[in-house]
């Protein structure tokens, strides 16, 4: 260790979560220090470029009702503009490429009304769930025992539902719907508002972005706390001691304080050694808490072509690797450029090249052969990272939530957890993360005060 610290609070993780809690504690004149295992802050969300426009490798959307984020930007002086969405939104379903202009994609009379019956069952569903405490939920410990894909098939949802809600699984969480808990399912839309306000793009969680990228907002609160803020320092442990007295031990150091705010997912928790050890719920919530996998790819093209012939830029797919598409192209003097969720699964196992080619043809299955040759080019892989890999959120199993909810955020001898998996509000999105901060921020002010 090259260093020897002291501060009230150590925040580990410099994502918006753990900024959020550090510049809240700060302004109530804590001192704060910040720990990070990358080289760079804001965690989940990470911008880079492609043809010159800043882009969201990571979290990128805010919408309606997502007012602590919002909040946190405008004070932050960032801007957002509407996501592109006029025009017929484009569906490659049972190799055939339709356009439709709802939320729902055009399918026959007896598949939409499967698909509405099934939204009807599952939005009841949600009534029924307190989303703080959801394994208290009428017949919680039945609906935790079903995935998605066991509730839907034993509701006997026809085929195309299922895989539409397959899509949705895959944007939502990073994976299929036999991998994710029932009663994570509806707790984690009820926590959105509904499937509506989660999936929509006008009036829904897709509505706005920030032309300059979410990263700026994590950069700025950065700014803001200064050297408090400390980057490649990996957490390697925590030890709690007789007092109350907490010692952080990373690769730059040991800082010793009064109180700790680990604001990483669930399933990084893990990466850190606990002394003494953690109750057992709280070491088996971390490993059965694991990230999803999704990976994103950009395509860019001199001018958004697809806006000529009335497309949103919005498209759905039944085939990977690209199987859900947005545009968010500065204007439509250009670039164009298309977003595109991929299937992690096979994508991540590509070569670059293979990446490159594989979501180009997703594009042009979609849009045409326009798409085929773009000006640039750029994609991610949240399943690689060194630190907490997949995305966007956790996929939480069957079976998880009643046996470990509990211990989500409760605190242990000092040490208080954040992250956007432990809030009640848009959990998993960048706004369910500030409210996690501010919630953290005032379980450690409340301690310390007493």
């Amino acid at each position: 260790m090259t260093g020897a610290t002291e501060a009230d609070v150590v925040v580990v993780g410099a994502g918006f979560a753990g900024l959020t809690a550090a510049r809240e504690l700060t302004r109530r004149g804590h001192h704060v220090v910040v720990v990070e295992g990358r080289d760079r802050v804001g965690g989940r969300s990470y911008t880079t470029t492609v043809a010159g426009t800043p882009v969201d490798l990571g979290a990128t959307f805010v919408g309606p009702t997502q007012d602590a984020v919002l909040a946190l930007a405008a004070e932050l002086h960032c801007d957002t503009v509407r996501t592109f969405s006029r025009g017929k939104n484009l569906i490659r379903w049972r190799g055939r490429v339709r356009s439709y202009r709802s939320t729902v994609p055009r399918l026959s009379i007896i598949e939409l009304l499967d698909v509405s019956r099934i939204q009807w069952r599952f939005e009841r569903l949600c009534r029924q769930i307190p989303v703080a405490t959801p394994w208290t939920a009428p017949g919680a410990h039945r609906l935790d025992e079903l995935s998605l894909e066991g509730w839907l098939r034993s509701v006997h949802a026809s085929a195309s539902t299922r895989d539409l809600m397959a899509i949705m699984s895959r944007v939502t969480w990073g994976c299929e719907p036999g991998a994710v808990s029932l009663l994570h399912a509806v707790r984690y839309v009820k926590a959105a508002g509904g499937i509506g306000r989660m999936l929509d793009v006008e009036g829904g969680a897709q509505q706005d972005r920030f032309p300059g990228g979410t990263q700026q907002i994590a950069s700025r609160m950065a700014a803001e706390l200064g050297d408090r803020v400390r980057t490649g320092a990996p957490v390697r442990r925590i030890q709690r001691h007789t007092g109350g007295m907490l010692h952080v031990d990373t690769d730059q150091g040991r800082t010793t304080a009064r109180a700790v705010i680990v604001a990483v997912a669930p399933a990084h928790r893990d990466a850190i050694v606990f002394e003494p050890p953690l109750p057992a719920e709280y070491t088996d919530l971390a490993t059965h808490w694991p990230q999803g996998r999704l990976s994103k790819a950009y395509a860019a093209y001199d001018r958004p072509f697809w806006r000529d012939g009335g497309c949103s830029g919005e498209a759905l797919s039944d085939e990977g690797p690209v199987f859900i598409t947005f545009d968010v192209s500065p204007s439509d003097d250009g670039p164009g450029i298309l977003l595109g969720f991929t299937d992690a699964a096979a994508f991540d196992l590509l070569s670059p090249e293979e990446r490159r080619q594989s979501a180009i043809d997703g594009f042009t299955a979609l849009f045409g052969d326009p798409a085929a040759s773009p000006i640039d080019y750029v994609d991610h892989l949240w399943g690689a990272e060194a630190f907490a890999p997949g995305g966007p959120t956790a996929a939480v199993p069957p079976g998880a939530w009643t046996a470990y909810g509990r211990c989500l955020r409760t605190p242990v001898d000092g040490i208080h957890w954040a992250g956007t998996e432990t809030a009640d509000q848009w959990t998993g999105f960048l706004d369910g993360a500030v409210r996690s901060g501010w919630r953290a921020a005032a379980e450690v002010h409340e301690r310390l005060s007493r």
